[in-house]
């Protein structure tokens, strides 16, 4: 099953839809903490509506604790500094697809530590995605490579 992760996401309604997203497709969602808002925000709620009862979401305090409890999958960064298009990747079906803050991405310091970056072309002027439609995009492609296999 591929699994989703958002690194310190900052704003609720980006993250409810993914939420939605995660739980039509059947993945399961990573959220690493700190989080810009509550999951209790109304923001939040009137976008995930109840489809957040659909998924299991997982916390994690950090990037550590995250690493550590899922050292057994590979961990993809999607990230516009990435040096391979995602459509060129081969997707595995424990993967689990990173993707930062929408402010700000994720630190330099995870983009050392993780062998697989991958990104979406665009073009030269296109700063990027809005995040829930960079996960829809990824997402169906590593659903598609991986036969769709689903929970």
């Amino acid at each position: 099953m591929i699994n989703i992760a958002l690194y310190q996401p900052d704003i609720p309604q980006n993250t409810a839809a993914i939420i939605r997203i995660c739980a039509c497709f059947g993945f399961k969602i990573h959220i690493i903490e700190p989080c810009g808002f509550s999951l209790s925000d109304s923001r939040f709620k009137r976008v995930a509506m109840d489809y957040s009862t659909l998924v299991k979401i997982e916390s994690h305090e950090s990037f550590d604790s995250f690493e550590k409890k899922n050292w057994k999958s590979r961990v993809i960064l999607i990230t516009t500094k990435g040096d391979k298009n995602y459509h060129k990747f081969k997707f595995k079906k424990n993967d689990i697809l990173l993707f930062g803050r929408e402010s700000a991405g994720v630190p330099m310091t995870i983009h050392k530590k993780l062998k697989n970056k991958i990104k979406i072309p665009m073009q030269k002027k296109a700063r990027s995605l809005n995040i829930a439609t960079a996960v829809a995009v990824v997402a169906s492609e590593a659903l598609r490579q991986t036969k769709f296999i689903l929970c």
